[in-house]
C-alpha cells in the first residue's frame, strides 16, 4: 500500500471528533481528479452547517442509536453507510464498528428496535465481485469521512494504494449516489435487491438502458405485523456512464452475463472500465408502487441534474428547515447541539405517497391522496409531534390525515406503523397527536372521521381481549390498540393478573382519555367530554397511599404482591407522576406541593429518573405546578447540558424518531408541552441570549422571540419574565402566544427568585 499523508484542509460543519477531513501527500493526484478536494471545507454560516449526523451514533447500551442519515425533511428513503448487518436492535452503521464499510443503504428503518423495510444497497469495488456482506467490505478511517444532512462521503481503500470515494445525496424519494474509482478493468457497483433470509426479490439487468431494477419483499418486522401479499420495495438504478459488463448474485454466487433472477439474497452488478480519478454516477429511484413507479420517481426528482445540483438542493432545503428557528449568542458547541437535534426532529413521520398516490400496508392497496409513515407516537405524543406543530404546522394536516386513512383502510389508527401495525408499545397515542393539534388551532383534517377513529380507541376491546395478556412484539395475533381495555372500562384499571404492562396501561389509557374529553369538548359533545375527564382520573385508582407509588392491582381490588409488576421500560418510580393531564389533581393526591416537590427531589437526587427515556420527559418541568419553579429551571438546564453534546457521543439516549431532540431544542427555547392536548407550556430555563422562532411559513414576518438577558451556565435561573411587554407572573404560556408573535423577555441570574412563581 502507498504511505498516505494527509493535512488538514479545513475544519468540517458538525463533525464533532471526526471534525478534519486530510486530503493532501501522494493520494491527492486522485483526489484531485476525483473532484474531491472540497470534500468537507464549510464555512459554518448557516443553520445546516451545524448539523452532525453522526451525534448519537456511538455509546454503549443507552446511546442515541442515531444513523448519519442522508435525506430531505421527512423524506421517504433515507441512505446511510453500512457498517454491519442491520437487524432489530441493530442499525446498519455504528461509528465504533469495524473498520469497514459494506455497503450504502436506501433504508426505511426508523429506529433500532424497528426493523427495516424495503430497502436496496450500492456497494462499489474493484477486480472480482464479491457480494457477501464478509467479503465486500472496504476499510475506513473516520477521519476519511463527512456526514451532513445533505451529503455524505468517505474514502475507502479498494487495495493495492488504490482508493474508492462514495458519495450520496437524496431527494424526497431518491438518491444520488457518486463513486470515484482508480483506474480499473472492472470498476463495479453491485446492487443488492434482497437481503432477509425468509423473503425474496427479484432484480433484472438492462444494459441497452444503463439500468438495474427489481424489488423485494423484505420487512423484518413481519411476525409482529400482519401479512402483506402485495408488499414490494421497488428500485430502479439508473447509471452515468455505460456498462461495460454486467451479471447477477444469489447468495455468495456470481453470475456473469446473466440478466435476470429471482430468489432470497439477490442482487446485481454493472461493471465499468475506469481511469484514475473517474467517477460513475447512480441515480436510484424507489418506490412502494411499482418499478414503473419508481422510475417516474427517478425522472421526476433527479433526470437530468448533476450530482452538485442534487447536493445544492438538499442543502438549500435543509436550511430553509432549519431556519425556522434562529439561535443567536451561542457557542459553536451549542450551536451544534442545538440544529443536529432539529434536523431529527424534521426526519419523521416520513412522507409515504408518491405523486398522487400511495401503498397502504392497512389494507395491502395503492390508493390516491397523500400519506406519513413510520410514527413512534409512544415516544413522539410528548414532545416532537407537539414541536411540528411549531415549526412545520402545513405538514400536520396530512399526518393526522394519514393516520385517518390507516383508520379507514385497516379498521384502527395505529400505535407504530412501520409501514403496518405493530403491537409495539402501549397506549392510542394517536389520540393525542390530534388532541394537540386541534388545541393548537391546526384544521385541514376531518374533525368528525377523527373522533370516530378516537372514540373505538377508547370503548372498543380488541378481539380475544378478555384471554390475552398483550406482551409486548407478541407474534401477530391481531391488532391490540388498548389491551385490556375490556377490564378497564369495567374495574376503572387494568388488573395486573390480565395484562402484563397493567400499571402503565392504566396510567396511558387515562392521558389518552383526557385527550379524547378535549375534542369531545371542541366538537360540543358535552356527554362525551364528561365521560372522559371522568375516565381521565382513573390513574387514581391505583395510587397505593400506603407506599406512596402507582401499585399494580388485582381484579379482585387487592394490591399486587409484587410491586414492581406491571409497568413498561420502567418501574415504580418511572410512573410516579405520568399523569401530566392532571398535575394539580397528583399534586393533592400525594399530599399538596411541600410532599409532591419532596417526592419530585427524591426521583431525581436518588438517581431514579432515566432521561434517556421517554415516560419522564415532563418531569422536570412538574415543579412549575407546585410553586417551586426554580427547581425546573435546575433540572432543564442540568438535562440539557449532561444528556446532549456534539461528537458520536453526544446523545445520551435512544433517539426514538426525534423525541429525544424535541426534548432539547423545546427545553433550549426555554418551554416545555407538559400536556400535549391543551394549549400550555410551562417555562424552563432558555439556554440562549436569543431565540427567534419563525411559527407561520406563510407569515416569515411574524417572529416569537424568547430573550434571555444575562443568561449564562452560572445565570440559569429567572429573576423576572415579560411576555409583550407585560409583566409574566406565572410559568406558563399558551400557543396563542407564540403563534401571534412576540417576545417572551427574562432577566436571568445565578440564583432563584422565589418569589417569581
Amino acid at each position: 500500500m502507498k504511505q498516505r499523508t494527509r493535512a488538514a484542509v479545513a475544519a468540517v460543519a458538525g463533525l464533532g471528533l471526526a471534525s478534519l477531513v486530510f486530503v493532501a501527500g501522494t493520494v491527492s493526484s486522485f483526489l484531485e481528479r476525483s473532484g474531491a478536494p472540497a470534500h468537507c471545507t464549510v464555512v459554518r454560516a448557516d443553520p445546516v452547517d451545524f448539523v452532525n449526523p453522526l451525534t448519537g451514533t456511538r455509546g454503549g447500551f443507552e446511546y442515541g442509536k442515531t444513523l448519519p442519515l442522508v435525506a430531505l425533511p421527512f423524506g421517504m428513503t433515507h441512505w446511510t453507510p453500512v457498517t454491519q448487518e442491520s437487524r432489530i436492535g441493530v442499525h446498519p452503521y455504528k461509528y465504533h464498528h469495524g473498520d469497514r464499510i459494506a455497503g450504502f443503504l436506501a433504508t426505511h428503518k426508523p429506529a433500532i428496535w424497528m426493523g427495516d423495510y424495503g430497502q436496496v444497497l450500492l456497494m462499489p469495488g474493484t477486480g472480482d465481485v464479491k457480494p457477501g456482506f464478509g467479503e465486500r467490505g472496504l476499510r475506513f478511517a473516520h477521519r476519511d469521512e463527512c456526514a451532513t444532512p445533505y451529503r455524505y462521503a468517505v474514502i475507502m481503500d479498494a487495495g493495492r494504494g488504490s482508493h474508492i470515494q462514495a458519495e450520496m445525496t437524496a431527494t424526497e424519494r431518491c438518491g444520488h449516489l457518486r463513486f470515484t474509482f482508480p483506474e480499473s478493468k472492472q470498476a463495479y457497483i453491485l446492487v443488492e435487491a434482497s437481503r432477509h433470509p425468509h423473503f425474496g426479490g427479484a432484480v433484472r439487468v438492462d444494459a441497452k438502458a444503463g439500468e438495474i431494477s427489481g424489488y423485494n419483499t423484505d420487512r423484518d418486522d413481519d411476525e409482529i405485523s400482519p401479512v402483506l401479499p402485495n408488499f414490494r420495495g421497488y428500485f430502479v438504478i439508473r447509471f452515468s456512464r455505460p456498462i461495460a459488463a454486467s451479471g447477477t448474485w444469489e447468495g455468495d454466487t456470481t453470475f456473469p452475463g446473466e440478466g435476470a433472477r429471482t430468489g432470497v439474497k439477490v442482487g446485481a452488478y454493472a461493471a465499468f472500465v475506469t481511469r484514475e480519478g473517474e467517477a460513475v454516477e447512480a441515480r436510484v429511484g424507489t418506490s412502494f408502487i411499482s418499478v414503473e413507479q419508481a422510475r417516474e420517481n427517478l425522472d421526476r426528482e433527479l433526470a437530468g441534474r448533476g450530482f452538485e445540483a442534487t447536493r445544492d438542493r438538499a442543502r438549500a432545503e435543509w436550511n430553509r428547515r432549519l431556519d425556522v428557528i434562529r439561535v443567536e449568542g451561542a457557542s459553536e458547541d451549542e450551536r451544534e447541539t442545538f440544529y443536529t437535534g432539529l434536523y431529527r426532529c424534521l426526519l419523521f413521520p416520513r412522507i409515504f405517497s408518491e405523486y398522487g398516490r400511495y401503498y397502504s400496508a392497512f389494507d395491502d392497496r395503492v390508493h390516491e391522496g397523500v400519506s406519513y409513515n413510520d410514527y413512534s407516537l409512544w415516544d413522539t405524543f410528548r414532545a416532537l409531534h407537539p414541536l411540528l406543530v411549531l415549526v412545520a404546522p402545513e405538514r400536520v394536516p396530512g399526518m393526522i390525515t394519514a393516520l385517518l386513512q390507516m383508520y379507514t383502510e385497516g379498521g384502527w389508527m395505529p400505535k407504530w406503523p412501520n409501514p403496518a401495525y405493530t403491537n409495539i408499545m402501549i397506549g392510542t397515542h394517536a389520540d393525542s397527536v390530534i388532541a394537540d393539534a386541534w388545541a393548537k388551532g391546526m384544521r385541514g383534517f376531518d374533525a368528525e372521521l377523527a373522533w370516530r377513529a378516537m372514540y373505538k380507541n377508547a370503548m372498543t376491546p380488541p378481539d380475544n381481549d378478555e384471554n390475552r395478556q398483550w406482551g409486548d412484539r407478541e407474534p401477530w395475533k391481531g391488532y391490540e390498540a388498548r389491551g385490556g381495555l375490556t377490564w378497564y372500562k369495567r374495574l376503572g384499571y387494568v388488573p395486573s393478573e390480565k395484562v402484563i404492562e397493567s400499571v402503565a396501561c392504566t396510567l396511558e389509557y387515562a392521558y389518552d382519555d383526557f385527550c379524547l374529553a378535549q375534542m369531545a369538548k371542541a366538537l360540543g359533545r358535552d356527554a362525551d367530554y364528561r365521560l372522559f375527564l371522568e375516565r381521565s382520573l382513573w390513574y387514581k385508582n391505583l395510587y397505593n397511599p400506603a407506599t406512596g407509588f402507582m401499585a399494580p392491582k388485582r381484579a379482585d381490588g387487592s394490591w399486587d404482591p409484587n410491586p414492581l409488576r406491571g409497568f413498561c421500560e420502567g418501574g415504580p418510580w418511572t410512573y410516579l407522576f405520568c399523569a401530566m393531564q392532571d398535575v394539580p389533581g397528583l399534586v393533592a393526591l400525594m399530599g399538596g406541593p411541600e410532599k409532591f416537590i419532596a417526592r419530585l427531589d427524591e426521583n431525581f437526587n436518588g438517581g431514579h429518573y432515566v432521561h434517556e427515556n421517554e415516560p419522564g420527559h415532563h418531569y422536570a418541568y412538574l415543579y412549575d405546578y407546585a410553586g417551586a419553579p426554580w427547581k425546573t429551571q435546575e433540572r432543564a438546564r442540568e438535562f440539557c447540558t449532561t444528556k446532549y453534546g456534539t461528537g458520536p457521543e453526544g446523545l445520551a439516549g435512544d433517539e426514538d424518531c426525534g423525541q429525544m431532540s424535541a426534548w432539547y431544542v423545546f427545553s433550549a427555547m426555554g418551554f416545555y408541552p407538559v400536556t400535549p392536548g391543551t394549549d400550555e407550556y410551562a417555562i424552563g430555563s432558555p439556554l440562549f441570549p436569543r431565540v427567534a422562532l419563525r411559527p407561520d411559513p406563510a407569515r416569515p414576518d411574524r417572529t416569537f422571540e424568547v430573550i434571555a438577558h444575562n443568561v449564562s451556565r452560572g445565570n440559569k435561573y429567572i429573576q423576572s419574565a415579560s411576555l409583550n411587554g407585560k409583566l409574566l407572573a406565572r410559568p406558563f404560556i399558551r400557543h396563542g402566544d407564540i403563534a401571534q408573535g412576540g417576545s417572551l423577555v427574562f432577566e436571568m441570574g445565578p440564583a432563584p427568585n422565589y418569589e417569581w412563581k
